[in-house]
């Protein structure tokens, strides 16, 4: 079965939020740096954010200011509130380790924005 599952997306308005959560059935999820990344059909998989096993956290320039990233290792989720969203966040999101590890690609969760 799947190693990370998403959840949370949606159909939001232009300038709403979402947040989506993912929850792993790893081992040693809190050493791992995990990341969420999403993709359009016709596009490269693009990773969006990131955050390390202390907490350090990376953005792509598109969603920086917007987005966070987040994680409860007691939980072994990791989180990416989305506000502001505009059109082009319309993609298929997905989390997985940071590098990411081909096996663990799910089916991610639909996220739509309209104008």
């Amino acid at each position: 079965h799947e190693q990370f599952v998403e959840s949370g997306g949606g159909l939001a308005q232009t300038g709403g939020s979402l947040r989506l959560a993912c929850v792993a059935s790893i081992k040693d999820f809190s050493r791992n740096t995990m990341g969420w990344y999403r993709q359009v059909p016709g596009k490269q998989r693009e990773l969006v954010a990131r955050v390390n096993f202390v907490g350090g956290v990376n953005y792509a320039d598109a969603v920086k200011g917007r987005f966070t990233i987040s994680r409860d290792n007691a939980k072994n989720t990791v989180y990416l509130e989305m506000n502001s969203v505009r059109p082009e966040d319309t993609a298929i999101y997905y989390c997985n380790l940071h590098p990411y590890l081909r096996q663990y690609w799910g089916q991610g969760t639909q996220v739509t924005v309209s104008s």
